[in-house]
């Protein structure tokens, strides 16, 4: 009886702390990590590093001077050579350490190991990236980064730079319009889709940009920015007449370019190599970002008059995503679906896309439209997301890299909020002075919210 009670005296708070233990890693995944599970991998990790790396096939045999050495001062059994292991530093999300390959080795080697090594080192992901010729960079992800988003405190942030997501290796994803002038986004109803262009949208209102939207669903989703907004379309109509003024803009910005930079003034646009970022800071012109939102309201006709008006808006699109990066002019381009059934233009307005953004869509073709020529694995991953996890999606490039991502909460009020208080960085753009919407002095608490009035059309 005396051994009973006092297995049930030891064993007690050892159950209470096991249950303890289980409740924090599944509720509160970073403190577990912080108290338990950095120490419990990083000890896993320095006691099986070579067997786990002869396992995986990365050793390679020793050289001639280390096997004369081994014989020559001991009898232990001449091992292969793992790759030599950099300093452990842990990270509020995990782990990371260098990797110096041995000769004949390659990055990808290791990424073809990435799973075994999660496994070995009881961790939730492992991601390898090359450092330097020779070495490579592991990451160790200790939980699930993107079931409850949390930015990192240090983000590199900058003009034309904003941090919107975290992406699935715990580092930020920031959308940089100097490194992909013009993106395509798309996702269905309550994908993610609004919430990730709040975070664009509340992230350049800070900044001296100017933000003209087109939101063809009568300004439901960028009317609530409209006092940080330089221009704003609310039906296709009003786009007809504000997408010819961004043209004169851009054409107007280039001929400053050929005068400023001794070009002929006959050149023609498609071959000035050179932007605004190569004019004296006090004459470049400010840059632009144009949000279209629902892209598919600009192709959908219903009459004669209304495929002519398409055609030349679908045209004036193309030419902004061409031309549009060296007079400082950005495209956003976001829509629940895109394919080629659009119309006339769809395909090649994609293909001047470089960024791609794919939240959960409704339907196969919209993420091969997206993905498809980046990687078919890229369009697979958009189509597994659950509906039950918004704001999750599969970013990429032209360049054939993805990651999957997920945008952090930010409420519709919050980002108003950012843009009345930046509403003091609204360039002036006297080519786009007309479109800007009428935004209404703010009301008190108890009144009604008043509707921003659009534009009226001038003919």
């Amino acid at each position: 009886m005396s051994d009973l009670a006092t297995l049930l005296e030891v064993g007690g708070p050892v159950a209470a702390l096991g249950g303890g233990a289980a409740y924090t890693r599944a509720r509160h995944p970073r403190v577990y990590w912080s108290t338990l599970g950095l120490p419990i991998s990083t000890a896993r990790l320095l006691g099986s590093y070579g067997s786990v790396m002869e396992a995986c096939g990365l050793t390679v045999a020793p050289s001639r001077l280390r096997v004369l050495a081994v014989k020559a001062t001991s009898n232990r059994e001449i091992r292969p050579v793992p790759p030599r292991r950099g300093i452990i530093r842990p990270t509020s999300t995990g782990l990371r350490l260098r990797l110096r390959l041995a000769p004949g080795q390659e990055p990808a080697d290791v990424a073809a190991s990435a799973e075994r090594l999660r496994h070995a080192w009881g961790v939730h992901a492992v991601y390898v990236k090359a450092a330097k010729p020779g070495v490579v960079e592991l990451r160790l992800v200790g939980f699930d980064v993107l079931r409850r988003v949390r930015m990192p405190r240090k983000v590199e942030a900058g003009l034309l730079k904003v941090p919107v997501a975290l992406r699935e290796d715990a580092t930020p994803f920031v959308r940089d319009y100097r490194a992909a002038p013009h993106q395509l986004t798309l996702g269905a109803t309550l994908s993610g889709k609004s919430m990730y262009l709040r975070h664009l949208i509340a992230g350049l209102a800070r900044q001296p940009v100017a933000l003209v939207g087109i939101d063809c669903k009568r300004g439901v989703e960028l009317a609530p920015f409209a006092s940080r907004l330089s221009a704003l379309a609310t039906d296709p109509e009003q786009a007809a007449e504000l997408l010819p003024a961004l043209i004169k803009e851009m054409e107007d910005r280039y001929d400053l370019i050929k005068s400023r930079q001794g070009v002929a003034p006959g050149t023609p646009d498609e071959e000035i190599t050179s932007d605004i970022w190569g004019l004296p800071e006090h004459e470049r012109p400010v840059p632009v970002v144009l949000f279209v939102d629902e892209v598919a309201e600009l192709f959908l006709v219903a009459t004669k008059k209304d495929e002519e008006r398409r055609d030349e808006m679908v045209t004036q699109l193309i030419r902004l995503a061409q031309l549009g990066r060296a007079a400082g002019i950005y495209l956003e381009v976001c829509g629940q679906r895109f394919g080629a059934e659009l119309g006339k233009g769809a395909t090649m307005l994609r293909a001047q896309l470089t960024g791609r953004v794919c939240h959960r869509v409704n339907d196969e073709a919209s993420a091969k439209m997206a993905l498809g020529d980046i990687a078919p694995e890229a369009a697979s991953a958009a189509c597994a997301i659950a509906p039950e996890s918004p704001g999750l999606a599969v970013a990429g490039d032209t360049s054939g890299g993805w990651s999957r991502i997920r945008t952090p909460y930010l409420s519709l009020g919050d980002a108003a909020e950012t843009c009345r208080e930046s509403a003091d960085l609204v360039p002036d753009l006297p080519a786009l002075k007309v479109f800007r919407p009428v935004v209404p002095e703010r009301p008190s608490s108890d009144a009604p919210v008043p509707v921003v009035q659009p534009r009226p059309l001038t003919g």
